[in-house]
């Protein structure tokens, strides 16, 4: 007879888990508390506009076509994928404002404009960042977390100084204009901590920026969620949606079981991809592995102030991703990590997806998702949100010179409490847990529980980190664990 699986929460960890379970010959069944799989990747659609409620960029495709190949599929089964160009643009100012395009010999050219002799030096930059992805990504990610010893091969052993700098040391120390700097330093904003706490290796984000690009999947991010329901549901998964789960049930130090709403259910191994601070909530307190202490003492990746809104007209001096950094940076950081607290003028990322795709938006018309960094845990009420609104408005029309508080059709927000309400995320976090020295691999919480046997874990809090990708490779990283000890 099979051995049953549970998996709480249908996000891209549990569905990517889901899918390499299933075609191992384990009998699966996600729970999912919302009535729509996809955990914090989302979809909102109201009046004719299609919004990614979550992620909206589409970075390193080859971890994407890595995990649909171990099912002999590729992306291209289930959606189109178009490399956008530009990948995105920067505003320092108004009407100022560089591009990053879709190849590193046109984004040499831009930094040669800004900085005489920062094109090869850019160069030198990202053959390291190549290096490091190839080793990380290819490489180490793939491990579970459960030894130092994973992170010591040949090839890391040579990187051992960058475990011990930042990038933004690294940075800072070949390149002197402060635009490029910040463009250098916003990819690993995505591992959720400042630069000044991200060990050197991790330029392999700028690598994924410069060197891989940018894309878009057509309809949007939601599509990856759906290829991998089908997929997930080809290989024999049940899904139940609108399925709270309240309660772990364990047996003589064994998960045995679940509660959810109200009805219990027997399985022989729970695999929990939803917040692992709420899902130690589920357990008995001699069964949880980490303290109350033990989270609040950690470095969360940042929450966030989401905005969808739908405009009457399409926008101009903007393109499909577009950030603003006309603002200190620095000081914002500060109000997210240091000292928490809503940022005073805070910088801003804005997408506007209909520049690109026009099932997103009714003809003529334009779909914007505008998103503030923020620490996890601040208060968060109606009031503060319009305030915000208001103020990244004005700033945004002012930068880009166009008119736009008339324009709205409408707005739907999305902060700190939507966060807790809707993912049960700790303090309403966005990203999960950052990736600081401290935080990396096998220093992270376990994928396998050390207190109550058949209780696994997945997502990102745990290894290898936030973001999609990572999110998809700790899916394969469970079910191998899973595999290994059942």
């Amino acid at each position: 007879m099979r051995k049953s699986v549970f998996i709480i929460g249908s996000g891209f960890s549990s569905l990517a888990a889901s899918c390499y379970l299933a075609k191992a010959g384990y009998d699966v069944t996600i729970f999912e508390k919302n009535h729509t799989v996809g955990g914090r990747a989302r979809q909102l659609k109201k009046e004719g506009f299609v919004f990614d409620i979550g992620p909206t960029w589409y970075w390193m495709p080859d971890v994407f076509e890595r995990f649909f190949s171990d099912f002999n599929k590729k992306p291209s089964d289930y959606y189109s994928l178009v490399k956008l160009n530009p990948a995105y643009s920067v505003y320092f100012g108004k009407d100022d404002f560089i591009t990053i395009e879709d190849t590193l010999e046109k984004i040499k050219i831009a930094f040669e404009k800004e900085e005489t002799g920062s094109s090869k030096k850019l160069d030198t930059f990202i053959q390291k960042a190549k290096s490091n992805y190839d080793i990380a990504i290819k490489d180490l990610v793939y491990n579970p977390g459960v030894s130092p010893l994973e992170l010591v091969t040949p090839k890391t052993i040579t990187k051992l100084n960058q475990f011990f700098s930042t990038i933004k040391k690294d940075v800072r120390k070949e390149f002197k204009n402060e635009r490029l700097v910040k463009i250098l330093e916003f990819p690993v904003l995505f591992l959720g901590a400042k630069p000044s706490n991200t060990p050197s290796f991790y330029s392999f984000m700028n690598y994924a920026d410069f060197g891989l690009g940018t894309f878009h999947p057509k309809k949007g991010m939601y599509q990856v969620i759906l290829a991998i329901e089908t997929l997930a549901k080809e290989l024999g998964v049940t899904i139940k949606t609108e399925s709270s789960v309240d309660k772990i049930i364990v047996d003589n130090g064994k998960a045995i079981g679940i509660i959810s709403n109200g009805t219990t259910y027997k399985s022989d191994i729970i695999v929990s991809g939803a917040d692992y601070h709420h899902t130690e909530t589920l357990l008995d307190k001699p069964y949880r592995q980490y303290t109350e202490a033990y989270w609040s003492k950690k470095t969360f990746a940042p929450s966030s102030l989401l905005f969808y809104v739908g405009f009457d007209k399409k926008l101009t001096n903007v393109n499909h991703h577009t950030l603003f950094f006309d603002v200190d940076f620095d000081i914002h950081a500060e109000a997210i990590y240091d000292n928490p607290k809503w940022p005073e003028n805070p910088l801003f990322y804005a997408s506007f997806p209909s520049k690109t795709d026009d099932s997103v938006a009714p003809k003529g018309k334009e779909a914007g998702i505008f998103l503030i960094p923020l620490a996890p845990g601040l208060e968060d009420t109606p009031e503060l949100r319009e305030i915000y609104f208001d103020k990244i408005i004005a700033r945004f029309e002012n930068l880009t010179s166009q008119s736009l508080k008339n324009q709205v059709i409408f707005k739907e927000s999305f902060c700190i409490n939507d966060f807790t309400k809707d993912y049960n995320s700790y303090k309403g976090n966005a990203y999960g847990m950052a990736n600081t020295l401290t935080q990396t691999a096998f220093l992270r919480p376990k994928l396998k529980s050390k207190k109550v046997k058949n209780l696994f874990f997945t997502g990102q809090l745990t290894v290898p980190g936030p973001g999609v990708p990572p999110s998809l490779i700790s899916g394969k990283l469970v079910a191998d664990l899973v595999i290994k000890h059942h």
